[in-house]
């Protein structure tokens, strides 16, 4: 019994180091290929419209549900003592380092990187990918890096709109239905923000941005096992990405408040 179960715990972390090294090596050999031409512009900004215009409608519901949401739950606890007029600077703070940036890449994976893995997962058991190798195509420049350059362009730019609509959702409530001090709300803000506070969501959304789309392409390139696999690979794609994006959150929120 004890045997059996260091051998699991032994396998999985052989498991997830071998992994680890095949992701790396794969992505290291996808490097060159950034600055290599042809640069599949077309192919770059077809990614960039699915991914970043494509997302919108999802970030927006989210965005502003999330901002009525934290309105209403921090006015519950600010209210108790008597200090609701500094929301607005705890609100927009909040949105802008942690929130806009985590949320608005959940979407994007639910939404963007398991299609990724899902259409590439078809494109390899129907032997798709073997046809482009076949015809002198490199199918990793055509089908992965303008899916990593189009995410990482994305991602940042649907994190700023998170931050505008939940803001805004944020002080419309605060202001017209919990009487919040409107001008007061606005004010907070403007003292105490920083230009930093949206950089920090920015870099998050560069670095969330790759870590999904290479996740999710790796995974949807190297898909085996036929229709089930494909089905696998998607579960697979969605679960680690979302996994990465809360380790890549507490390394990047550390490293600033470090630096």
């Amino acid at each position: 019994m004890i045997s059996d179960f260091f051998y699991i715990i032994g396998k999985s972390a052989i498991d997830f180091i071998e992994g680890l090294g095949k992701f790396t090596i794969f992505q290291l050999k996808l490097l060159p290929l950034f600055l290599k031409p042809p640069f599949r512009i077309r192919q770059i900004f077809e990614q960039i419209n699915f991914m970043g215009f494509g997302s919108l409608g999802v970030i927006f519901l989210t965005s502003f549900f999330t901002g009525l949401v934290e309105a209403v739950q921090l006015y519950n606890g600010f209210h108790k003592f008597g200090v609701e007029d500094f929301m607005g600077y705890t609100i927009f703070i909040s949105i802008c380092k942690e929130l806009g940036p985590v949320f608005a890449a959940l979407m994007v994976v639910s939404r963007g990187i398991s299609a990724y893995a899902a259409e590439l997962g078809s494109m390899r058991v129907t032997e798709q990918i073997d046809a482009l190798d076949v015809m002198a195509v490199d199918s990793k420049q055509y089908l992965i890096v303008p899916r990593i350059i189009g995410t990482i362009i994305s991602l940042p730019l649907l994190i700023l709109f998170f931050d505008a609509v939940a803001n805004i959702g944020a002080y419309l409530i605060s202001v017209y239905t919990l009487d919040v001090n409107g001008y007061t709300y606005i004010e907070n803000i403007k003292q105490f923000g920083e230009l930093g506070d949206f950089t920090e969501g920015i870099v998050k959304g560069i670095v969330f941005g790759y870590l999904i789309s290479a996740v999710g392409t790796y995974i949807g390139y190297n898909t085996r096992g036929g229709a089930k696999g494909v089905g696998v690979s998607t579960t697979k794609a969605v679960v680690i990405s979302s996994i990465l994006i809360f380790v890549a959150d507490y390394i990047v929120s550390a490293f600033y408040l470090i630096f």
